[in-house]
């Protein structure tokens, strides 16, 4: 099951006078309902899920209220879904994750933008920027710039962020733009309140259909010649039309100050962070009342020349807080000023980090040599103090985990789930290349990325969603051993099936390509995709069973391992509910000859397909399906399961695995193996040994994948399975206490 948004679901019904409380991305999906939206569409991915996967939730609510809401595959799928309102009064959004996002969506968008739209349009990124993003480095401001869209960077706070997305539509409206509005992960996740609106029911939508449709206007193509006049009609009508709008609905806001020869212009999403600093400064107070006089720029583009001009002549300087590069913003307001013969000093870069997210810390010290330079006296030197304190900590907090161990504090990376069913075929990887040798690693976006980090460092490259096929198509005929490619069902069913494996069938490549079929988007959030398995098919854990007790079984022996490994294979197999074929069946019908499906779990079965793919005289695509379900979705369907089963008193077995102390010799091979986080290290109980020993903590899933490493790599026998009982029955009890007296009885006095 998915995640449910039931509490967030009923939010979005709030009316007028009724008071919402929420985060910031949920205050956002209000708003697209009470400004009357037809359409959603997007694709999910933090910070944005939330918006798609509520309203996926919400199906009823949204047929109530006439709105449709897509699913896409892609964020160009839900690009051009915004060609509705091209033509028709249709107000549309859709949503996706940053600047990834936005490349994928690029062509649609210049399509879109170059005949305009007639219904508002409003596109909701996540600008996951900073060092809390997961993504590339770079901003969504580019697009806006290039193909003439407008750009709402809204100031963080929850009833204003409500407004620009209603004058959000209306702006595009008015100018026939297509508009961004762009969110940072705080703002996103910001909570607060504000006073709900009735939502509003577009006179056009699934329940107030159009009986023709529109009449063919080759002016509305994005087709030459026409292509020519819409670069006309953005310079001469609506950028204009968008400064009049931006103007007389001052969408812009203007906070006057005492100290009126100096001035800030600032993002709109920045706004709260540098009110935080100025607190710092003495030159705002609690309530965000400000001494040094802001322009907070709600809409970035386009600027509206007259507001920045007079809000810059006749200051001393003004200082241009911009996150991010190039410095777009402060590069136009500079051209602006010099245009409008303005010789105000215009600063920002120069005294700000050129790149990098605006921490409160970081504006702090461009604006102390901001006030250094213009107005000394407004420095309270309890700044400076501040922030070489905040130096001075962190450089003594680094001495002294050097000095207790010797070495500076370790790099913790993210790491696979416990029990993710990638981990174990990246144990049979390196496992497989120990035969066939290093391997090129073409890696991809999702959970497998996280195999770049130790124990595996696999992955030579990553060059976008469902793209690892494609990217190596350079790396395969220059290199004289075969090439790998990694990704996921949802990169395989976003890009991977045609720029990947069309692409590689079409030219003959001789290529490996591995697909971890997981059954769902997991790493924006477990979303369904079209190979999502059925939540009811197949069997879910053992219930109830021959075994009583507690059983443990202990191997010496390489075929006890096997048998345990091959027991654990089969408890996943028992569990696992991916019955849906849609991938393998797609493949063949494009033409794979060569494809096998593996079990994530067994190992050794994997490592000898990995051999067998890099090694086979088949000359083509070889495409290896590794099946096992997402961790996190497998125990968020049995774990209620397991509970209603223990409140019935009925009979429940689980697995799990540990490490015998007195075998274990201290290695560590198992752990370099596999990197499981439930697999760590203790002190040696035996006096006279002085290595630590690994040992199975609290947490462990009993996937087995401990057991299987030990039994495909040869490793040593101190791996256990236990089987632990809860609500035994009578006979198991009995068993259980014969087994614990015959032990007794065998125990030394």
């Amino acid at each position: 099951m998915e995640v449910s948004f039931s509490r967030e679901i009923k939010s979005l019904a709030l009316g007028q006078g009724q008071t919402f409380h929420g985060e910031g991305i949920l205050a956002i999906t209000k708003g697209l309902l009470q400004s009357g939206v037809a359409y959603v569409g997007g694709y999910q991915g933090a910070p944005v899920s939330h918006l798609l996967d509520v309203m996926v939730q919400a199906k009823g609510y949204m047929d109530e209220l006439g709105v449709h809401v897509e699913a896409c595959s892609n964020e160009a799928s839900a690009a051009a879904m915004l060609g509705a309102s091209i033509h028709y009064p249709l107000r549309g959004a859709v949503t996706w994750k940053s600047i990834v996002g936005t490349n994928v969506a690029a062509d649609a968008l210049s399509n879109l933008a170059s005949p305009g739209v007639t219904g508002g349009v409003l596109i909701v990124v996540g600008e996951d920027y900073g060092e809390g993003a997961s993504v590339i480095q770079e901003r969504t401001h580019a697009y806006a710039l290039k193909s003439g869209m407008v750009l709402l960077d809204p100031r963080p706070d929850l009833g204003h962020m409500v407004d620009m997305v209603e004058h959000g539509f209306a702006l595009s409206e008015a100018s026939n733009m297509p508009a961004i509005l762009e969110l940072r992960i705080r703002a996103c996740h910001v909570r607060g309140s504000f006073q709900a609106k009735d939502n509003r029911i577009s006179k056009v939508s699934t329940r107030q259909l159009m009986e023709e449709p529109a009449s063919f206007n080759y002016e509305r193509l994005a087709h030459p010649p026409v292509t020519f006049r819409h670069e006309k009609l953005k310079s001469e009508q609506r950028v204009p039309a968008a400064r009049q709008y931006i103007r007389e609905h001052k969408l812009n806001e203007l906070y006057a100050g005492k100290h009126s020869d100096l001035g800030l212009v600032v993002q709109g999403g920045l706004y709260n962070t540098l009110i935080r600093t100025l607190q710092q400064f003495g030159l705002a107070d609690a309530f965000g009342k400000t001494d040094i006089p802001l322009l907070v720029l709600n809409v970035t583009y386009p600027l509206v020349p007259e507001e920045l001009s007079e809000f810059c002549i006749g200051k001393r300087a003004v200082l241009m807080v911009e996150e991010g590069q190039p410095e777009y913003i402060e590069q136009e307001l500079a051209t602006m000023l010099r245009r409008a013969d303005i010789q105000t000093p215009l600063h920002g870069k120069d005294m700000l980090a050129l790149a990098g997210e605006y921490s409160a810390e970081v504006m702090a010290g461009g604006l102390e040599k901001f006030l250094r330079q213009y107005r000394s006296e407004l420095l309270p030197a309890t700044v400076p103090q501040w922030l070489q304190g905040n130096r001075d900590r962190r450089a003594a907090i680094a001495a002294e985990i050097t000095k207790n161990s010797g070495q500076p504090l370790p790099a913790r990376p993210p790491g696979m789930c416990i029990g993710c069913p990638e981990r174990p075929v990246f144990s049979a990887l390196k496992l497989a290349q120990e035969q066939v040798g290093q391997v090129h690693i073409a890696g991809d976006i999702g959970c497998h990325a996280l195999a770049t980090f130790e124990p595996f460092s696999f992955g030579h490259s990553i060059l976008g969603y469902g793209m690892s096929l494609a990217s190596r198509a350079g790396v395969s005929p220059m290199m004289n051993r075969r090439v790998l490619s990694v990704m996921g069902d949802g990169g395989f069913w976003h890009n991977g099936l045609l720029t990947g494996v069309q692409s590689a069938l079409f030219n003959g490549d001789d290529a490996v390509l591995l697909i971890f079929k997981n059954g769902y988007t997991s790493a924006t959030g477990t979303q369904d995709i079209i190979s999502s398995p059925g939540h009811s098919a197949g069997p879910l854990p053992r219930s109830d069973g021959p075994l009583g007790g507690q059983r443990s079984t202990r191997s010496d022996k390489r075929g006890g391992l096997a048998a345990q490994a091959k027991a654990s294979a089969a408890d996943k197999r028992d569990s696992v509910v991916h019955t849906n074929q849609t991938i393998e069946t797609t493949l063949k019908g494009l033409g794979v000859q060569w494809l096998r499906t593996v079990t994530t779990y067994e190992v050794e079965h994997v490592r000898r397909t990995l051999i067998d793919a890099f090694t086979s005289d088949f000359n083509g695509l070889k495409v290896i399906i590794a099946e096992g379900e997402c961790q996190l979705e497998r125990q968020r369907r049995i774990k209620p399961w397991l509970a209603n089963l223990l409140k019935k008193g009925k009979r429940v077995e689980r697995v799990k695995y540990g490490v015998d102390e007195d075998v274990c010799n201290g290695d560590h091979a198992c752990i370099r193996l596999s990197g499981c986080p439930t697999l760590t290290l203790k002190d040696n109980p035996d006096p006279l040994k002085v290595d630590p020993v690994a040992t199975v903590i609290d947490g462990c899933v009993g996937c087995g994948l401990c057991g299987a490493n030990a039994h495909a790599a040869t490793l040593c026998p101190s791996f256990y399975r236990a089987e632990i009982v809860q609500n035994p029955r009578w006979h198991e009890r009995l068993l259980a206490g014969l087994r614990q007296s015959v032990v007794k009885i065998l125990q030394p006095a």
